[in-house]
């Protein structure tokens, strides 16, 4: 048969006689024969590859996101390049150069924070984005809004209710958006309750868990001591329970900790962590949506898109009653 009716069967087109798409398949299975993506690329002008950007594979949180991501894509015949950026500016413009370079059809950016700037050879050719928080109203870009209060309002909310006065937190860098707008919801969430946030309380770490160890050691020196600590993430929050362990400090009879995010790790600590949910499962059907969504339009929307994603809290073990 001709090379015409054997592309329209590979591609499946459905106008191609369901015995000759048979026939192709037959042969395909037998000869063990693979597409070449890349001829296709350049003969269809879309290399149906799209990107995605995370901080570092390295941490718990990004590992289910990028599992997710890859099974829908899979499902959609796509194909994802991934890049860590371990938070290095250089480094993520070797990503996005990279990604250039593959001709990727859209990206999700799923760094929490890195420079706008860092994505302007992307914006410069219309390549579609996704950005977590950050991402400003403008054709082609899809912003991912946390609703960050949801979860740390309710965090606020069950420790006063279990008598905590004194509640600490522990902020991520200050120089990442998304670690200040936690930082803002806590400080809201304790004005809802009628009570100002004590800022002797309140300390910056930097999202690890040594950085948690170290912040909760210098919270718990001070004179007037939190007897409930909230985090900004979940390796935070096992920091500071590996800081109490090695210090005789028992949770949650002598303090509480909540973290954020809801890593799988969190279920299994001893005691296992009360924590804000957010679904790394849902905010990464949400960036391949949104990738999915922008391609197939035909002309893009002014300011771009919006999605939300809502975050809960999961009690668990780690707080109890204030003594």
């Amino acid at each position: 048969m001709s090379t015409a009716t054997v592309s329209r069967a590979v591609n499946r087109i459905p106008s191609v006689n369901p015995k000759l798409a048979q026939r192709v398949w037959n042969a395909i299975k037998e000869l063990g024969y693979y597409p070449n993506t890349q001829a296709r690329a350049l003969v269809s002008g879309r290399s149906r590859i799209f990107g995605l950007v995370v901080s570092e594979l390295t941490n718990p949180f990004f590992p289910e996101i990028v599992q997710v991501f890859e099974t829908i894509a899979v499902r959609h015949h796509y194909e994802i390049l991934i890049a860590s950026t371990m938070n290095d500016p250089d480094q993520m413009k070797g990503s996005v150069r990279r990604m250039i370079e593959r001709r990727v059809e859209g990206v999700a950016v799923m760094t929490f924070g890195m420079e706008e700037a860092l994505l302007e050879n992307l914006k410069l050719r219309q390549v579609p984005l996704v950005l977590v928080d950050v991402g400003p109203r403008r054709p082609r870009v899809s912003n991912l809004r946390i609703d960050y209060l949801s979860g740390i309002r309710q965090a606020v909310q069950h420790v006063a209710a279990l008598k905590h006065e004194k509640i600490g937190f522990i902020t991520g860098p200050h120089s990442l958006k998304s670690a200040m707008a936690r930082k803002h919801a806590f400080v809201k969430a304790m004005e809802e309750i009628g009570r100002d946030a004590d800022h002797d309380l309140i300390i910056e770490g930097d999202h690890t868990m040594e950085g948690g160890r170290d912040a909760s050691g210098r919270l718990l020196e001070r004179t007037k001591k939190p007897t409930a600590i909230l985090c900004s993430n979940d390796m935070t929050a096992i920091g500071v329970m590996r800081k109490c362990y090695e210090d005789g400090i028992s949770i949650p009879r002598d303090l509480s900790v909540v973290g954020f995010d809801d890593i799988r790790l969190a279920q299994f600590m001893l005691p296992s962590l009360t924590t804000v949910q957010m679904s790394q499962s849902e905010l990464a059907r949400l960036a391949f949506d949104a990738l999915l969504a922008e391609v197939g339009r035909e002309e893009p929307l002014p300011e771009g898109s919006e999605y939300v994603l809502k975050t809960t809290l999961i009690p668990r073990e780690s707080t109890g009653m204030c003594r």
